[in-house]
């Protein structure tokens, strides 16, 4: 019975947790959230607060990952910590919402950028969205090792191409041209409600950092390494993220930003004549490599589930060759290919995506203090810094964007309480099914 193969190293895992966050959120999102606060302080102010929540959140989940180094992460510590039933519902959002939401918006984004350098018709660019899940999702079938070169790789090029960017910024300010205004004389007087619209966009952007965790059953000593990638991988994605849009303000004026989903291209314009084009293809090859990741890493929990009864059986079996769960990599693909490529505008998708990976982290933040009671002699090699302030912190933000949301995206996160719902049946029609063959097997 082939078993998964541990490859993983500190140095990939890192790598990993900060690709899955940076694909094409950080290049379009500042737009929208400048148009939600048009002040340079608030801007910084609101990307500080996504770094905080990420932050809080990897802290949080630290002494998780060292607790239940296996595959499948958040699915493991939802399901120890409140049954069954939860852990499928979180697996099933991912599968239904969260991933496949998450790879159809990086596949469009991706197609989208594409037209610059080759001309699609709308059909041309569903088609190239559906070649590119199709894809990566093949070669992250034949192993770990590749997935983990591919991960360093396309993660390396982006954070030269964003330091290329900050470089840009601060080496051709021109304080008469683009005045930077920190006061908050020009702050709207709605700003509160402007900071938790733009927080939407901002997770979406910082979001992907947990995906270290699915993959803790081929880490190299998970117990430390997987828990350390995810709280290195938020410090370096929140760093890049605040210098770079400071970047972005001292190219181009706040009405500007306000008014563009392309600001990265159009920041560079104003230096590089054609910078335009040049940003076009580095979101791209982001965009590609985030593409890659998110192929790779969900399907461990879909593989997790089916190994306790809990999905379609056929989904726990390992490839024979390349020791990857090669069935679960390939519904994923199938289901984002089939229905997400072809719903939605970006905006919608990120609300829809987002809002309920919120919520099932908000749901893993509370179950530190539960197990703090239940397994309390349980071994911790890493203990969560700062409890019980950090993830009380955690939670708390969470929960108030989890509201904010659904009063500001009704329509969208409805869509995603629907599906959720539409789980429980779901869950024990599998759960019967698991009992029967237990009855089997005795």
């Amino acid at each position: 019975m082939p078993q998964l193969d541990k490859k993983l190293t500190l140095y990939g895992l890192t790598m990993i947790a900060v690709g899955a966050c940076i694909g094409s959120g950080i290049f379009r999102a500042p737009g929208e959230i400048v148009a939600a606060v048009p002040n340079v302080t608030l801007v910084l102010a609101v990307w500080c607060l996504g770094g905080v929540v990420a932050l809080t959140g990897a802290l949080t989940l630290s002494e998780l990952g060292g607790m239940f180094p296996k595959a499948g992460g958040v699915y493991i510590y939802l399901k120890e910590a409140y049954g069954d039933l939860v852990g499928f519902l979180y697996g099933w959002v991912i599968l239904l919402v969260i991933n496949t939401g998450a790879l159809a918006a990086l596949a469009i984004t991706f197609a989208d950028y594409m037209t610059f350098f080759i001309p699609l018709s709308h059909y041309g660019k569903i088609g190239l969205a559906v070649v590119t899940i199709a894809g990566l999702t093949a070669i992250n079938i034949r192993g770990v090792s590749l997935s983990q070169i591919m991960a360093n790789t396309f993660t390396g090029l982006k954070l030269l191409a964003i330091a290329g960017i900050i470089i840009l910024g601060f080496s051709f300010y021109n304080a008469e041209k683009v005045p930077l205004d920190f006061s908050l004389s020009s702050a709207p007087e709605d700003w509160m409600s402007g900071i938790l619209v733009g927080l939407i966009g901002v997770l979406w952007s910082m979001g992907g950092w947990h995906h270290t965790s699915y993959l803790a059953g081929e880490a190299i000593n998970a117990k430390r390494t997987i828990p350390r990638a995810m709280v290195l991988g938020v410090l370096i994605v929140t760093v890049t993220y605040v210098l770079v849009n400071l970047a972005y303000m001292m190219l181009l004026p706040i009405p500007l930003i306000a008014g563009t989903d392309r600001i990265a291209g159009d920041a560079v314009a104003t230096i590089i004549p054609f910078g335009g084009r040049l940003m076009a293809l580095v979101i791209a090859v982001s965009v590609f490599g985030t593409i890659g990741i998110y192929t790779m890493s969900a399907p461990r929990i879909y593989y997790a589930m089916a190994k306790d009864g809990l999905f379609f059986k056929g989904l726990s079996k390992l490839h024979p060759r390349y020791k990857t769960p090669a069935n679960a990599m390939l519904l994923q693909a199938v289901w984002a290919i089939t229905l997400l490529v072809f719903w939605g505008s970006f905006g919608k998708l990120i609300s829809y995506v987002t809002f309920m990976d919120i919520i099932f982290m908000t749901l893993t933040g509370l179950s530190i203090f539960i197990f703090r009671v239940k397994k309390k002699e349980m071994e911790r090699p890493i203990r969560a810094w700062g409890y019980p302030l950090i993830p009380i912190l955690f939670i708390v933000i969470s929960t108030v964007f989890v509201g904010n949301t659904i009063f500001a995206k009704p329509q969208e996160s409805m869509y995603g309480l629907i599906v959720l719902a539409l789980g429980v049946p779901v869950y024990y029609l599998f759960k019967k099914n698991a009992e029967k063959e237990e009855m089997k097997n005795i």
